[in-house]
């Protein structure tokens, strides 16, 4: 599905500011998978789902999705492959445009654009009883602006957008860091659904040790630009926030010093 072959990043090469932020990482990931990604600050998390993105330009190493080399592709041509939801509840949808026509904007990604104006009623009907799965009352609000919803209520759209036609490959980055505790568990709780319904393959970032450990079947720590620690299955879902503490320290020959990740 995935395979990510010897990844190197390097920012501000050749200056005093040069910082290697993804040092040969090697991942695959098989169909399904649904993979939480942790580590400190700095470790490279979402600098390697914005490589997957098309975000920054390879070093060098590879990119396959789905048996295509995306290593050069630029990044508009590969959003018709991803999914992808942002820590900032306010980017992947448009404030001043209604829900349903930011739903019609997700459904049309990737197609050819035909000369027929606005939105069909049996397109209507379709995203009606998509937002019904939200569980929000959104399907009663197709009309209303985007940029009234809550922060809650825009994350969740744009998850349900990001997969309203189904990706290769689903990446989250710390899509509920920014949402107050009960919403973000709403959040959560749509994010496992909606993946497990649609049998989606997901990366998701987080610094929430817990989450990482309860949600999807397979986690991996990052530090200082390297996966450290790849786990899954039966032996992830019987780990403890102390075992990940320990596998960090043994691993990487240091002591955990993220607080936001201690305090999760």
């Amino acid at each position: 599905m995935l395979y990510i072959e010897n990844l190197h990043k390097t920012f501000n090469a050749d200056t005093i500011n040069e910082k290697q932020v993804l040092k040969g990482v090697n991942l695959h990931l098989h169909p399904g998978d649904f993979v939480t990604i942790i580590g400190g600050n700095g470790a490279g998390k979402s600098t390697l789902l914005n490589m997957i993105a098309g975000v920054h330009p390879v070093d060098s190493g590879s990119l396959k999705l789905d048996g295509i080399d995306i290593t050069r592709q630029p990044e508009h041509v590969r959003a018709k492959l991803l999914g992808r939801v942002f820590q900032d509840p306010m980017k992947g949808t448009a404030a001043n445009m209604e829900i349903q026509e930011n739903l019609a904007l997700a459904y049309r990604r990737g197609k050819k654009r035909g000369l027929r104006w606005g939105i069909s009623s049996e397109e209507k009907l379709q995203y009606v009883e998509a937002l019904k799965t939200l569980d929000l009352g959104l399907e009663d609000r197709l009309s209303s602006k985007v940029g009234l919803l809550s922060g809650g209520q825009r994350q969740a759209l744009t998850l349900l957008m990001a997969t309203l036609v189904k990706p290769k490959l689903l990446l989250l980055d710390e899509h509920t860091a920014a949402l107050d505790p009960k919403t973000a568990k709403k959040v959560l709780d749509l994010t496992e659904h909606i993946v497990e319904v649609n049998n989606l393959t997901a990366l998701m970032v987080t610094h929430n040790m817990k989450d990482a450990i309860h949600i999807g079947n397979r986690l991996i720590m990052m530090h200082d630009g390297n996966i450290i620690f790849d786990i899954s299955g039966e032996e992830k879902k019987n780990l403890h926030v102390s075992d990940l503490l320990q596998k960090f320290e043994q691993a990487s020959g240091g002591e955990f010093a993220s607080d936001r990740m201690m305090l999760a």
